[in-house]
């Protein structure tokens, strides 16, 4: 009879190859935080020109409803747009935590804007059709 002997041999991961896994696997988490927080406030972003268009919109509508023209003064125009005519049901916020101003005293002219954020990257590019 013939023995034939066999060494064991654990398989497994030394410390260093762990070490290596957690470490590109913390890299990989990391990428995609930053990849998200980027997303979330580009979202943030467009959110916040929607609200100025559609504050922008809502103006230009009362204007035309109560034959008011740009340059002609108008008292609290925020308040008449916003609360009074029942165009939203709440004022908008910026999903960023800006605060909006409002210019009020006169009805703006074509593609000045009636709302602006207070955070500089919130700014549209183009207001023509507004």
């Amino acid at each position: 009879m013939k023995l034939i002997s066999r060494s064991k041999t654990c398989s497994g991961l030394t410390l260093i190859e762990v070490t290596l896994v957690i470490a590109v696997l913390l890299g990989l988490i990391g990428v995609i935080f930053v990849g998200v927080m980027a997303y979330k406030e580009g979202a943030n972003r467009s959110m916040c020109i929607q609200n100025m268009a559609s504050v922008q919109k809502a103006m230009r509508s009362y204007c035309n409803f109560y034959e008011l023209n740009p340059g002609d003064a108008i008292v609290d125009l925020h308040g008449k747009v916003i609360t009074q005519a029942k165009f939203f049901s709440y004022e908008p916020q910026c999903p960023s935590g800006g605060t909006y101003t409002f210019s009020d005293g006169t009805v703006p002219v074509v593609g000045a804007l009636f709302m602006s954020c207070s955070i500089n990257d919130h700014i549209p590019a183009a207001t023509g059709g507004w």
